[in-house]
């Protein structure tokens, strides 16, 4: 079995992008949601940060187990790691389930010392025998991705779904992942969703996402209901998630799940374009270019289509679009497009 893709977690040493369903959203339904709050519609707001940008949150000690490594984790949190790490060391080596996993923290992140992820591994191995599902989730990982241990997929699944069971949010999605990975196709997403919908209920953008896009094509024991999913795509882009960022803006715009919301729709767009996703970067320019939910401008489309088109993207729409300027409007696109990098 493949290794699943991992969901985003706060400091996580060796993860990949988190995994996005693929699944187009189907024709809109008659239902109202509640309407969601526009972003500013400004391109010189910040950068969102991920759900997983360490920034975002203070250190929570019940992550190490049920109880703080004492002076060790005093030490951490005043960011004394060297400290902390030779307070923690002996304790771990005696068995401390709580210090192994701070250990593996210190060295995967390379706090007070440089990254030692085949060390980190070890400790979080350690503490994963002991039953603490934060280790047990990021073991699994590393033992799916086989590079700083053994590759071990079938222990891998079994540590995941320990870590699920004990209601890890990140490890609800990605054996939600796994499951779908066995069996492609409605069964899997039918075994998968109840695992996405508990993480997604400790309110994981990953979760969240996953809910939305099931909901909103439905399988034969699932009802679509595209008004429930556009609230989940809600929550999941006031996170900062920015696929669904992507998709909020283009459900508002279109009308899907509720009804037509075109200021809206047109900032969560500038929301997830600003935050680099690339193929927002490109609808961005054709609501600009065609003025839905915002003032026509042909130099912000052309600059966010050259931002787009630096990335790699190409849309023959959009390049037809940007034949048509002259070249003084190129000039002017080109220099918005430095300033928007």
């Amino acid at each position: 079995m493949a290794p699943p893709t991992f969901a985003q977690t706060t400091e996580a040493p060796a993860t990949a992008e988190p995994a996005k369903p693929a699944m187009m959203p189907p024709p809109p339904a008659a239902v109202t949601p509640a309407k969601p709050d526009s972003p500013e519609t400004t391109a010189k707001q910040d950068k969102p940060k991920s759900p997983g940008d360490p920034a975002l949150e203070a250190v929570n000690p019940t992550r190490f187990g049920k109880a703080p490594a004492d002076e060790a984790f005093g030490a951490y949190q005043r960011g004394l790691y060297k400290t902390a790490y030779n307070l923690a060391l002996p304790r771990a080596e005696a068995g401390d389930g709580a210090a192994q996993i701070l250990l593996a923290e210190i060295l995967a992140r390379g706090l007070g010392m440089p990254v030692n992820m085949t060390e980190s591994a070890k400790w979080y191995g350690k503490a994963a025998e002991q039953g603490i599902p934060e280790a047990q989730f990021r073991y699994a990982a590393i033992l799916f991705q086989g590079r700083y241990a053994p590759k071990d997929p079938k222990k891998a699944k079994e540590l995941t779904k320990a870590a699920a069971e004990a209601g890890n949010a990140a490890a609800q999605f990605n054996y939600g992942q796994i499951l779908m990975q066995e069996r492609p196709g409605p069964a899997g997403v039918e075994n998968a969703y109840p695992w996405f919908q508990k993480a997604a209920e400790k309110g994981l953008p990953d979760g969240e996402y996953a809910v939305s896009q099931v909901l909103a094509n439905g399988t034969p024991t699932i009802p679509r209901d595209m008004a429930k999913a556009r609230l989940y795509l809600i929550k999941a882009a006031i996170k900062g998630y920015d696929t669904a960022q992507l998709d909020l803006g283009s459900w508002l715009v279109a009308g899907l799940g509720g009804p037509h919301e075109y200021k809206a729709g047109f900032g969560w767009m500038l929301r997830a374009a600003t935050g680099g996703n690339v193929a927002a970067q490109a609808r961005l320019a054709k609501l600009y270019r065609d003025g839905i939910g915002v003032e026509g401008d042909s130099i912000k489309a052309a600059a966010w289509y050259i931002v787009a088109k630096r990335a790699g993207l190409n849309d023959p729409d959009l390049d037809s679009f940007m034949d048509g300027l002259d070249d003084a409007q190129k000039q002017a696109a080109i220099a918005e497009a430095n300033k928007l990098q």
